[in-house]
């Protein structure tokens, strides 16, 4: 797991958004490159009342 993404839910889910928007054409080459296990982000974002959009490409 990449010990450097945010840690609090609001800024993750930022960041992965950030992420996506400027850097990424999946959230799966972002989970990749990033070492984060894609079921990981997103439960975690989910908990928080957040849900991914693949039609979007983000998390809200």
């Amino acid at each position: 797991m990449n010990e450097n993404i945010p840690k609090d839910p609001m800024m993750l889910m930022s960041y992965i958004n950030l992420k996506l928007r400027d850097h990424y054409e999946s959230l799966e080459a972002l989970c990749d490159d990033l070492h984060i296990e894609q079921d990981w982000l997103v439960k975690k974002l989910a908990e928080a009342g957040f849900e991914y959009s693949a039609e979007n490409k983000r998390f809200w």
